[in-house]
């Protein structure tokens, strides 16, 4: 399993803010967000192959029972399986964050799904086989279905712009079981000005419509550094 960092830090997003976590980050994406903050997972992936057992030794050197699984895209990983059945066994909380294209039987406490909009894909001129290819892969109902039975769940979705909005609307409507308690809406950006700007109009959408408005505390405690 290609991973490219473990650490300990604190939730800075979703239901789960503010809870010391253990975060394990896989590297490897199969989509190319033009606004991914970890481009060492996609973009430019790192990272080295390590075993189940290593990385759960990892794992146990903090006493920390909560224990986030990201990337990247750590659904591409058939590890992630027995990865997962491990840290259940020895009473972890687990947490897989996912875009929700890809599925694997895993056991987990929180599915974070993170649907990606159509304004995700990489301009044609950056790269055109990965603006096809995102655009493409980015969108898949049947598991997202399945996600939404099958696991406690939370939705977040990234938006940048007033037309992201719009599209949230349709994406809803195609998923009638979805409750609305459980769609974060997040401003995109790394940089505590951007975040800002788009709070200013993202979180009264949020409180009007019965959406959880999801800031990027980490950004606010650390800043955008790898390691938080």
């Amino acid at each position: 399993m290609r991973i490219a960092e473990i650490y300990r830090s604190v939730q800075g997003e979703g239901l789960l803010t503010g809870v010391p976590s253990v975060f394990v980050r896989t590297s490897g994406c199969n989509l190319r967000c033009w606004f991914c903050d970890t481009p060492y997972t996609s973009w430019h992936a790192e990272g080295g192959d390590m075993s189940i057992d290593e990385i759960v030794a990892h794992v146990e050197e903090w006493d920390c029972p909560n224990v986030v699984v990201t990337g990247g895209e750590p659904m591409l990983w058939a590890e992630l399986i027995p990865l997962c059945q491990r840290l259940h066994a020895i009473g972890r909380h687990i947490t897989i964050e996912t875009a929700g294209t890809l599925d694997l039987p895993v056991v987990c406490d929180l599915m974070s799904i993170s649907p990606k909009f159509a304004s995700s894909a990489p301009p044609v001129e950056k790269s055109a086989h990965w603006s096809r290819r995102h655009e493409r892969e980015r969108h898949r109902p049947a598991v997202i279905h399945r996600l939404l039975r099958d696991y406690k769940y939370q939705l977040k979705f990234v938006v940048d712009g007033p037309a992201d909005l719009e599209e949230l609307g349709s994406y809803l409507a195609e998923f009638p079981e979805i409750v609305r308690g459980r769609v974060l809406l997040m401003p995109q950006g790394t940089e505590p000005f951007e975040l800002e700007r788009r709070t200013l109009w993202l979180r009264p959408f949020c409180e009007t419509h019965g959406f959880v408005f999801c800031p990027r505390k980490h950004i606010e405690w650390y800043g955008p550094v790898r390691g938080t």
